[in-house]
C-alpha cells in the first residue's frame, strides 16, 4: 500500500511539474506574440521586430504576474505615440494566450 501511495504521489508531482512547464511555455509564447504584434504596430521589421518581441518576453521575468509586461509595453506605446490602450493590451494578452497554448500543443504532437 505504501508503494502505491508513493507511486500516486510521484504521479501527481510529475503532472504538476508538466503543467507548470506548459504554463511557462505558453506565457513566454504569448508574450512573444504580443511583442510581435506591437512591433508590427510600431512599424518594426526583421531583426528589430524579433529583438523587440524578445524584450517583451524578458520583461516578464521582473516580477510575478503580467504587470511588468503591461508596464513595459505601455511605456513603449507611449514613447512611440501609438494609440493602443492598456485595456486593448490586456484583451490581446488573453487572445494570444489561447493562440500560444494551441501552438504549444501542436508543437508537442
Amino acid at each position: 500500500m505504501a508503494d502505491s501511495m508513493n507511486d500516486r504521489r510521484k504521479g501527481f508531482e510529475e503532472k504538476f511539474r508538466m503543467d507548470q512547464e506548459l504554463q511557462f511555455k505558453v506565457t513566454n509564447r504569448r508574450n512573444k506574440l504580443l511583442g510581435l504584434w506591437l512591433a508590427d504596430q510600431f512599424g518594426l521589421t526583421g531583426a528589430d521586430r524579433d529583438t523587440y518581441a524578445g524584450s517583451v518576453v524578458a520583461a516578464d521575468f521582473q516580477k510575478p504576474g503580467d504587470d511588468d509586461v503591461i508596464a513595459k509595453v505601455m511605456a513603449d506605446v507611449g514613447s512611440k505615440g501609438i494609440r493602443v490602450t492598456e485595456a486593448e493590451v490586456r484583451k490581446k494578452l488573453g487572445e494570444l494566450a489561447e493562440t500560444a497554448k494551441t501552438q504549444i500543443m501542436e508543437d508537442m504532437k
